[in-house]
């Protein structure tokens, strides 16, 4: 416990499980995640019942979001422990997207931690106020946490500068489009004691048939 918890945490949009469902799972229980955060997971008719049955397929437990988070969602393995989970909504603009965060408060091997999960607005003048919105959300815990977020967006924007903003950003691998990616609008965060040693891009076969974005895999310490 003095040199503090691994964790491993993965930020993944899964295109509304549009793609190839077999890849996806095949994806994620390769990972073998900790804590994974999706994007364009379950949220309208019976959300609770896919929320559940993706965590089943992908041997985690849902945790939080779905339909409270739109969209965004919190699968944990049983190694972790839920304390606390809650959601954030983002103002809509009129004929776009409800968009918001789903945040869980965890505890691993006595290291206590804050993950949430967001996906920001594919339109430019919503996305700084919706990060900014994110980052209060996540300033307001104490102690060590992990951001997940499909930005939208690449490195050097506003929005993306203020998710980043005094947290460990060790991605440099492009995310978008699986198939063929150029783009890196996919990142994990983390900072205040939640240590990030490692983040990796799995590129895969499986992984290019699974969705259009690649996961992000960050492995972390968590102190004490």
């Amino acid at each position: 416990m003095a040199d503090g918890v691994p964790v491993r945490v993965v930020s993944y949009n899964i295109h509304g499980q549009r793609d190839d469902p077999r890849a996806l799972v095949e994806v994620v229980r390769g990972l073998a995640p900790d804590v994974l955060l999706v994007q364009e997971g379950p949220r309208r008719l019976r959300w609770r019942a896919k929320c559940a049955d993706l965590a089943n397929r992908c041997r985690l437990v849902h945790a939080a979001g779905g339909l409270p988070g739109l969209g965004n969602v919190v699968l944990i393995s049983l190694r972790v422990e839920v304390l606390r989970t809650w959601h954030v909504r983002y103002p809509l603009t009129p004929g776009r997207h409800l968009r918001g965060a789903a945040l869980a408060r965890c505890r691993v091997g006595g290291a206590e931690f804050v993950v949430a999960g967001t996906h920001l607005a594919t339109d430019p003048v919503e996305r700084p106020d919706q990060a900014r919105l994110a980052r209060a959300a996540l300033d307001a815990e104490p102690g060590p946490v992990v951001l997940g977020a499909d930005v939208n967006d690449e490195p050097g924007s506003a929005a993306w500068r203020t998710l980043a903003e005094g947290l460990d950003d060790l991605g440099v691998v492009p995310t978008f489009p699986a198939g063929a990616p150029g783009r890196r609008i996919d990142a994990v965060f983390a900072g205040r004691g939640a240590v990030l040693r490692e983040c990796h891009v799995p590129d895969t076969p499986a992984a290019r048939r699974a969705s259009d974005h690649l996961p992000v895999v960050a492995d972390l310490v968590i102190g004490p």
